[in-house]
């Protein structure tokens, strides 16, 4: 697999109606780009990664985390109305939702040891080592956070220059 990046000159910087001159990490900044709107519409670069050309981490399309996972589903009560359910350990081949950063994408588990587990993600990230995550599993149709963990290491996937 690869990803191809977009590419774009920033013609504008704004904090709520402030006009800045740079950015600092921390709060919501809006950035004006030249990128054609039909690429941004609907929220679809929402979780993406800004920054300058040949500066940005790695893209990966599988990740091996160590993870933790909590004792009992939050907010989610048993049938018989007692206690809140306990988390079951990661089984290979099921669905989870894993948050890095901003973005939220799906992942496979392909394997799980006791703290140790490999995650194919449906959509490549660009992140890297020592990042935190979340982890979330379907739950009555709702995404209930299970856990969460840091990233050991990866497959890597090529950039495309276009």
């Amino acid at each position: 697999r690869s990803s191809t990046p977009i590419f774009s000159r920033i013609s504008s910087l704004y904090a709520e109606s402030n006009d800045l001159q740079y950015a600092v990490p921390g709060g919501l900044i809006g950035v004006g780009t030249r990128i054609d709107p039909t690429l941004t519409r609907a929220d679809r670069l929402v979780g993406q990664v800004l920054g300058k050309r040949g500066q940005l981490p790695e893209v990966f399309a599988e990740i091996e985390i160590s993870y933790y996972l909590l004792r009992r589903l939050l907010g989610v009560k048993t049938s018989d109305g007692g206690k809140q359910a306990k988390v079951q350990k990661l089984t290979k081949g099921e669905i989870l939702m894993v948050n890095i950063g901003s973005t939220g994408t799906g992942g496979k588990v392909e394997g799980a040891k006791s703290d140790l587990a490999k995650i194919s993600l449906t959509q490549p990230v660009c992140t890297q080592e020592g990042e935190k995550i979340a982890l979330s599993r379907r739950v009555d149709k709702h995404w209930r956070l299970i856990g969460w963990g840091e990233i050991k290491r990866g497959k890597k996937i090529e950039v495309l220059e276009p």
